[in-house]
């Protein structure tokens, strides 16, 4: 090492701030140079948090906003490994996200040195580190960052440490940033829009030029369609010919267009499988949702034709069956309180602005039964690896990200997480923010609890024949007290029992970070899916 620690970290740092405008640091000591440094720069914005894992999430929940490189760094060891479930999601999201490790030097490796284990590499596939042991590897951290989503920055600090007085704030100061890596090209597919089509658009997916017309059955993280068509529907178009009053409907489509990353419901994914139906599948990453070898893959599309009339009519009137069906299922007073009510009254309650998080299980699918996505409304849901991990963290993040994009609003926009109790515990840590730090000014998370996973009353293993298994190793009743959890934190408290509670809670404005405990039941779950299936 050519220079002492405090002097290489300067230069780190220095050059992360060409890349970045938010990192989220986590206490250590070997990172101790690291972190004097980032705090004497005026042009990053520091987050801290006690918690790598946390951390790496709200750094993620952060770049999902800003659509760059946020920052996560830490000590050396087995802090390090904890950012793993991060940069997975952030490598399927195709979210930029950067790791910056502190390391002891290599010399130290397989000594017994304390807090001392391998970290080149660790990532694997999901983030190639570019190691740093003086001031001739500066140059490569801009190659890192400007061709690689998912960066990994691994720092070998030496002692000493640190000097005897803080670093000075530098004299430069970076105010334009790197350019990301640049989006991928897979050409144009040609497009005959006058044989019956369908749009299937998930995460990841945007409005392509050409197909606006199209009939679009869209995830609710997915920009809101012109002509939408509800995901229950799936299960119709599935069907060659549907019979009503001695008159037969054909309602099999020839293609189906998939943009973007679908994943959230078994007959849409069907759709896309069926060997009768022509799939084109559209991405602007190195990846495709593409379970065929027979698909046309592309970026943009080129139309010829337009849909016909009928087709359009028999997709608006299976689409209305079905949401007409949700109503019902709603109406019912047999299935009780639920999640899907639960979704019901926030999706009633959004408004032009407003920002929604959904955890990765019942909530995104129950806000995609209820309609959405709404246009004006920005919707995040971690749909890479769908985990339910780091999702409290993610939408502290988004919200942060969100309110520092409308510095000059009187007040902050609104950001609502729906999330499940299972999801919600999992990172129940994400609510630890120390009170120097930079808090949501406006955020509701909202925990549909019922005491379990409530996911899989709907699949297989919540079949009646089962069930003498099921409680111990997939309900998972917890019985926790979110109230006495939040109080904990410092985390204003506030449960409901039923929807106009729920809706009375929701329409009350709110100041920084609450949660409401929407207590509902899971034991109509299964009967109530299939109510919708019929």
């Amino acid at each position: 090492m050519d220079i002492e620690s405090m002097d290489l970290a300067q230069r780190v740092v220095a050059q992360l701030s060409r890349h970045v405008s938010d990192v989220v640091l986590c206490p250590g000591s070997r990172n101790s140079p690291l972190s004097l440094a980032l705090l004497a720069r005026p042009d990053i914005k520091v987050h801290v948090r006690h918690d790598e894992r946390s951390a790496a999430f709200l750094a993620l929940g952060l770049a999902r906003v800003q659509k760059r490189h946020v920052a996560v760094v830490m000590t050396s060891g087995t802090a390090v490994a904890n950012t793993l479930p991060a940069l997975v999601e952030a490598h399927y999201a195709h979210v930029p996200l950067a790791v910056v490790s502190a390391d002891r030097p290599r010399r130290m490796q397989d000594t017994g040195a304390s807090q001392t284990i391998d970290q080149v590499g660790i990532f694997g596939r999901y983030a190639t580190t570019t190691e740093v042991s003086g001031s001739q590897d500066i140059p490569f951290l801009a190659e890192a960052f400007t061709t690689q989503l998912q960066v990994h920055i691994n720092v070998e600090l030496d002692a000493p440490l640190v000097g005897k007085h803080l670093p000075e704030a530098p004299g430069d100061r970076t105010l334009g940033r790197a350019p990301l890596p640049r989006p991928h090209r897979h050409g144009e597919v040609a497009v005959d829009l006058s044989r019956p089509t369908l749009v299937i658009a998930g995460d990841e997916a945007w409005t392509v030029e050409g197909l606006e017309d199209v009939p679009t059955i869209a995830e609710p993280t997915a920009p809101a369609p012109y002509h939408p068509v509800h995901p229950l529907a799936a299960a119709l178009f599935r069907k060659p010919q549907i019979s009503a009053n001695d008159y037969v409907v054909d309602t099999k489509p020839e293609q189906v267009i998939v943009v973007g990353h679908p994943t959230l419901h078994r007959d849409v994914l069907a759709l896309i499988s069926d060997p009768d139906i022509e799939l084109i599948t559209l991405s602007r990453t190195a990846d495709f949702t593409d379970p065929r070898p027979d698909s046309r893959r592309g970026s943009a599309v080129t139309v010829t034709g337009e849909p016909s009339q009928q087709w359009m009519r028999i997709c608006q009137a299976a689409s209305d069956l079905a949401a007409d069906t949700v109503r019902l299922v709603i109406a019912d007073p047999a299935h009780g309180f639920t999640g899907l009510h639960v979704a019901a009254a926030i999706s009633d309650t959004l408004g032009t602005g407003d920002t929604l998080v959904l955890g990765a299980s019942n909530p995104v699918r129950d806000a995609s039964f209820v309609g959405l996505p709404y246009d004006g409304v920005d919707t995040y849901s971690p749909r890479g690896a769908a985990g339910i991990d780091g999702t409290v963290s993610q939408a502290v993040g988004i919200a942060l990200a969100t309110q520092a994009a409308h510095p000059d609003e009187p007040r902050a926009p609104r950001t609502v997480a729906l999330l499940g109790d299972v999801t919600f515990l999992h990172d129940i840590g994400g609510l630890l923010i120390g009170p120097a730090e930079t808090h949501p000014e406006n955020l509701v998370i909202v925990v549909a609890n019922d005491d379990g996973g409530g996911i899989f009353e709907t699949l297989e293993i919540g079949a009646p024949g089962l069930r003498a298994s099921f409680e111990r190793a997939f309900g998972t009743p917890h019985g926790a007290s979110l109230s006495d959890l939040c109080a904990g934190f410092g985390v204003p408290h506030r449960a409901v029992t039923e929807l106009t509670e729920l809706l009375d809670a929701l329409s009350e404005p709110h100041d920084g970070l609450s949660v409401i405990e929407a207590r509902t039941t899971r034991a109509t779950r299964r009967a109530m899916h299939e109510a919708l299936r019929r």
